[in-house]
């Protein structure tokens, strides 16, 4: 392969003549981090680092900030970047001294290495510092075309931190509107009217409740490979959108009757107190999907109650304490209730309008935070692909 001009070969690959191949344990070398255990830890300014970020701060710091520090037991090669004095924990790595090269480059150029690649062990694996301070990598020449590549990708990553944070302020927002809508406790321009007082079984157009299939039936292949949704897939995650999807590995028996499908509401009816009566509205659903028999499936009469109103009301506060007053079982590890109890259990709803009314108001809240996830996810393979250009020296900025 031709070599433009200005640019050599080397063992990683392209790079720029001027450019320097460097063992980083010449660039900065590591050691091992200082042991804290939690007892001893004092309350202070200092953040203690550990293998997966800071998770505690101390009255005393032993390295001088800024500072780099990778994991080396437990979460293995993470690249922490800490602006402050700290305290390297010895579940870590930490740059003892940078050799004249600028810190933040050094957090950059290290995190595009991949450090887990040194992990050596069985059982237990731990980054083998040997093995990453003989690997050889490139080197730009001067401290000015690092300090350069930091300033850029350091630009790209308050950008993405504003945009995580605005994103997080939409959820809060959303999250508050449903807690005050979908109670009633805020009324939309245009509505007045008394709520209802009714039973789940009168909005309800069926029910199902699925099979707790055994250990041998659960390797049975069934012909249309149908599967079993887990209990650990109903969670209230950012509000009642159900896009976790934890189903039994074997599939079994095909019972089309049993199906999840998008527009049902799914309450756990058995297993840890905290994990039953929680309800969950189906935005969207995999193909043959059944319900385990640790929950129910309620199909909603669209002409009465909206989804996501339904699961909204067998979560208030009234209808938990119905079925919390009903479950049976001796430990809180393990209760139940019966079908017929959740269909008896009370509910208020406004006049449908008024539901659709606050359903298009929180489908467009969604809509708008899965645009600007949609947008994060882009600008962190935008930055991703910026950072491996500038550190490999194919885009120079000085």
């Amino acid at each position: 392969m031709e070599v433009k001009s200005g640019y050599k070969q080397t063992e990683v690959g392209v790079i720029p003549e001027d450019w320097e191949m460097k063992a980083i344990g010449q660039i900065a070398p590591l050691q091992r981090g200082i042991d804290l255990p939690t007892s001893q830890v004092k309350e202070g300014p200092y953040p203690v680092v550990y293998s997966n970020g800071v998770m505690n701060f101390h009255n005393t710091a032993i390295a001088r900030g800024p500072g780099v520090v990778t994991g080396r037991s437990g979460t293995l090669g993470k690249v922490h970047y800490v602006e402050t004095d700290f305290w390297p924990h010895n579940t870590s790595l930490w740059v003892t001294r940078f050799n004249d090269n600028h810190p933040r480059f050094i957090f950059y150029l290290y995190s595009s290495i991949g450090f887990i690649r040194f992990a050596s062990g069985s059982g237990v694996p731990t980054l083998n510092r040997n093995d990453a301070h003989a690997f050889r990598t490139a080197l730009p020449p001067t401290k000015a075309e690092q300090e350069a590549i930091a300033e850029a990708l350091s630009d790209a990553d308050a950008f993405i931190e504003s945009l995580e944070q605005l994103i997080n302020k939409k959820r809060q927002v959303k999250q508050g509107a449903m807690q005050e809508l979908l109670a009633g406790k805020k009324r939309l321009p245009g509505f007045s009217g008394e709520w209802q007082d009714l039973f789940v079984e009168d909005v309800v157009d069926r029910f199902f409740c699925g099979p707790s299939p055994t250990c041998e039936e659960r390797n049975i292949i069934g012909d249309s490979e149908w599967a079993v949704l887990k209990t650990t897939a109903i969670t209230w995650d950012n509000g009642w959108d159900w896009t976790k999807h934890k189903i039994l590995p074997k599939v079994f028996w095909n019972q089309p009757h049993l199906e999840v499908k998008a527009g049902d509401v799914i309450v756990t009816k058995a297993g840890p107190r905290h994990r039953v009566g929680v309800a969950v509205w189906v935005n969207y659903a995999l193909k043959r999907i059944i319900v385990s028999g640790k929950m129910i499936g309620l199909r909603p009469y669209l002409e009465s109650i909206v989804p996501l109103m339904l699961a909204a009301a067998i979560a208030s506060k009234e209808a938990q304490t119905f079925l919390d007053q009903r479950t049976t079982g001796m430990a809180e590890s393990q209760v139940n209730f019966e079908n017929t109890v959740l269909l008896r259990t009370p509910i208020r709803i406004p006049h449908i309008d008024e539901q659709n009314a606050i359903a298009d108001i929180l489908f467009d809240m969604d809509a708008e935070i899965a645009t600007l996830e949609a947008k994060l996810t882009k600008i962190r393979q935008i930055k991703q692909g910026m950072m491996q250009e500038l550190i490999t020296g194919r885009i120079r900025l000085i």
